[in-house]
């Protein structure tokens, strides 16, 4: 009998996973997926808003609020890169101009520290954007953040602390038994006295399997460009558009990986499995981008991409319990920036039905990453002399080593594919785009888990790389 299931391993599941492994409790985490935070969680804007702009009183405003606050000291614990490099909300005529009024008095309701810059100050800080702006709100508060290694160090945090996970493992149903659930899955079932539905674009499906209240999650596609890492001056802020009701609009931002990224586009679809892009989509992107950074250095795109938001009607988050089953539902943007406070909400429901006894040897630390490429050459020979795998480099673009990549195989929640080593250390992430590197990290992968080559996905079960020998040679699929 588990104390509680948590369906769903993206940022919210993780989160949650992590701050149960406090207490002594028996802990399952079930992900349909190959790999935690294999969905939304890592295909988004990687910001951590400020929280100036959802409506006081809004769940989304509490929760963002308070999460951005507690980033610091998570991502000091977890060894997660994040940045507070504070955003821009850009205004370019007269009607946007007048929008600034109503959401700075937002912002103070909301308790968060914003102030208002005219053209000359806007500029003093961003010399690339466009000349015409005419005012903007500065958030200091406003961070960036790597989400994939987030995802990653909270369940490896939790694991090490007693967690259990099981990958590859779909929910298929929940029955509700005295004083407990029946979580039945395409593997196996389990008896547990709590479950925690955070499930995001199948949250619906998992409500609506307990729940006399049936709800409809419905995607949201932001479709995104990637640019290359350069030298020249480019942005040092998160910028933003005037927010609609689609959302917060296209940004352009730096990333932890001091590369740039800018979009989304916001258009509801059908299928939740659509991760395809779309030209038209991606210009009307390019168009909107180019109102705030006239010269985007379009010769710099490595990549495009599309990421799924769970929208709910209700257009806030959804979090309730009854009966020790918690909804985490409609947890689209500002949810990044919300989780640790998310996760802080539905431990308090939790213990409306768990004995929650703090773990005397609970550790809040992660074993901190090697990350050779912010290393001096002193440290990168030590670190060498020690192991020379370490000195032999698989990704020239990203500058990680094998002895890196063999770190992040056997951790708690190690990789198992291609993508997983991507989302950890980013070989496949520049401007290759793993063209060099990817038969290097397939080898690593088939020798330190002792698999066959050909039975190596770039991700999902499906994902074959290799299928069988030709002249020598692996052919790829």
């Amino acid at each position: 009998m588990y104390d509680s299931i948590i369906v769903g391993a993206g940022v919210n599941g993780t989160f949650i996973a992590h701050d149960l492994s406090k207490y002594n409790l028996k802990i399952l985490v079930i992900e349909a997926e190959n790999d935690v935070g294999d969905v939304t969680s890592c295909a988004n804007s990687a910001i951590v808003h400020s929280g100036y702009d959802p409506n006081f009183g809004s769940l989304k405003a509490k929760l963002n609020v308070r999460g951005n606050q507690m980033y610091d000291q998570i991502c000091k614990d977890l060894d997660v890169e994040f940045e507070r490099i504070g955003s821009l909300t850009l205004a370019f005529s007269d009607e946007e101009a007048e929008a600034i009024g109503p959401l700075v008095a937002n912002a103070k309701k909301n308790g968060v520290e914003v102030s208002v810059l005219d053209p000359e100050e806007i500029l003093r800080l961003e010399p690339m954007v466009a000349k015409n702006v005419k005012k903007a709100i500065l958030a200091p508060s406003a961070g960036i953040i790597n989400p994939f290694e987030l995802c990653v160090a909270l369940m490896e945090n939790a694991m090490d602390n007693g967690v259990e996970l099981h990958l590859n493992e779909k929910v298929t149903g929940i029955n509700k038994t005295s004083g407990s659930f029946s979580v039945i899955t395409d593997k196996s079932s389990y008896q547990t006295k709590t479950v925690v539905n955070a499930a995001g674009l199948y949250a619906d499906e998992i409500n609506n399997f307990v729940s006399e209240r049936k709800t409809q999650i419905i995607p949201r596609k932001g479709e995104y460009y990637v640019l290359d890492h350069f030298s020249e001056p480019f942005v040092s802020h998160v910028l933003f558009t005037i927010p609609t009701d689609k959302g917060k609009g296209v940004l352009i931002t730096p990333t932890t990986s001091h590369n740039y990224m800018f979009g989304p586009s916001s258009d509801f679809i059908a299928d939740k499995n659509d991760l395809s892009t779309n030209k038209e989509v991606l210009d009307r992107v390019l168009a909107t981008a180019t109102k705030m950074v006239e010269n985007i250095p379009m010769n710099r795109v490595i990549r495009e991409f599309a990421g799924l938001r769970a929208y709910h009607e209700s257009n806030d988050f959804l979090i309730n319990e009854k009966d020790g089953f918690i909804n985490v539902l409609g947890m689209q943007s500002p949810g990044l920036a919300s989780a640790p406070a998310t996760a802080d909400f539905v431990i308090d429901l939790i213990s409306k039905t768990l004995t929650m006894t703090p773990k005397a040897a609970y550790n809040p630390k992660r074993r901190p990453l090697y990350r050779l490429n912010q290393k001096t050459p002193e440290e990168r020979n030590a670190i060498i002399a020690k192991d020379s795998r370490f000195g032999n480099m698989v990704c020239r673009c990203e500058k990680v080593s094998e002895g890196e990549v063999v770190d992040a195989i056997h951790r708690h929640c190690g990789a198992t594919s291609v993508k997983g080593i991507k989302k950890r250390l980013r070989p496949g992430s520049g401007k290759c785009q793993g063209g060099f590197c990817e038969p290097l990290i397939l080898g690593i992968l088939a020798r330190e888990l002792k698999k066959d080559i050909k039975d190596l996905r770039f991700d999902s079960s499906g994902a074959y790389i290799l299928l069988e020998k030709t002249k020598g040679r692996d052919r790829h699929a």
